[in-house]
């Protein structure tokens, strides 16, 4: 039997008891449940495979399901925002090419609904990739110069397909240097604006690699040049901007990850530890080449880094183009 002496001996010592059992942060137990990945391209693009390749890599390392959601829209926007009002807990993550979205947006859009700087905490560097122009096979044009001739034949100098902001910077650029007014037509998804590039319904249209590089080998789609200055080795035959005659393009896409601001730093370690060793895999490698795409191995810091210094040039990008934020 407890005397009550022994009693009150018991419940001095609960407090000193509590304090020693082990604290578990949230990093601790992370990840715990699913982890959602938000991809800002349609589902069955080249970019939503892109992000599928990561998403899938990061589950096999993470030990948890990581799920794709596909939200499409305002050039990425609806994604964008959606990540930035998302809970900072790691739940959310957004792998997209931050060169077109954080960097390029405050000078196309009069308002966003989020802080491309302030919103998001940077994860670490994915891959990069320059766009493609691109026309349909059966036209006759088998060069900048062919289709900036064809282009100038018809009324209104005709029509160009456009769905990223990379794409529409490149359509404007060109349109400058040769003194084109070829008409922007929008489209919500890259495949809608191929099809009605093969349809003929457009006249050109610059893509990313991943969605086109296997049409082009089918013979479906020909390449007309990079928007790089210079060719890359992944897409070995297709002359860069400064040799197809575009002097004033030299615009390479990036893709990076992030997370909503404010998210644990255990958690971003967490992460940053998980997507440098995908990125650094031969599968990831491979991948990257067999869609025409460079790895860009890096961190947080080198995200950070590349924001600032292109956001710089992409504001001379948009006055060239001579684009009034819509």
């Amino acid at each position: 039997m407890l005397t009550r002496r022994a009693i009150v001996r018991l419940a001095a010592a609960a407090p000193a008891l509590t304090l020693t059992r082990p604290a578990f942060s949230q990093a601790d137990i992370y990840p715990s449940k699913i982890i959602t990945s938000v991809c800002m391209f349609a589902p069955g693009t080249g970019a939503d495979i892109f992000v599928r390749f990561y998403a899938r890599k990061l589950q096999e390392l993470a030990g948890q399901t990581v799920v794709v959601e596909n939200k499409v829209g305002m050039a990425g926007n609806i994604a964008t925002e959606y990540v930035a009002r998302s809970k900072p807990d790691g739940y959310t993550i957004f792998i997209a090419p931050a060169s077109s979205v954080l960097v390029a947006g405050p000078y196309l859009y009069k308002q966003l609904n989020y802080d491309p700087i302030k919103d998001f905490a940077s994860i670490t560097t994915l891959a990069k990739l320059p766009f493609l122009l691109v026309v349909a096979p059966d036209i006759g044009v088998n060069s900048v110069a062919d289709l900036v001739a064809r282009l100038k034949a018809k009324p209104d100098n005709g029509f160009f397909g456009s769905s990223t902001t990379s794409g529409l910077i490149a359509s404007e650029l060109l349109k400058t240097q040769f003194g084109l007014k070829s008409t922007e037509v929008k489209y919500k998804s890259g495949l809608d604006a191929l099809n009605d590039l093969m349809a003929h319904n457009i006249d050109f249209q610059f893509t990313d690699p991943v969605t086109v590089k296997q049409m082009i080998a089918d013979g479906k789609l020909k390449a007309l040049m990079l928007t790089s200055a210079q060719p890359v080795a992944a897409l070995p035959g297709i002359p860069g901007a400064a040799q197809a005659g575009v002097t004033k393009l030299d615009l390479v896409s990036w893709w990076s990850v992030h997370v909503p601001a404010k998210t644990p730093k255990p958690v971003i370690d967490k992460l940053t530890g998980w997507f440098n060793q995908i990125a650094t895999s031969e599968e990831a490698k491979k991948f990257l080449a067999n869609l025409g795409s460079d790895p860009l191995i890096g961190d947080a810091a080198l995200v950070d880094k590349m924001i600032a210094s292109e956001t710089k040039e992409w504001a001379e990008y948009v006055k060239i183009a001579k684009i009034e934020p819509q």
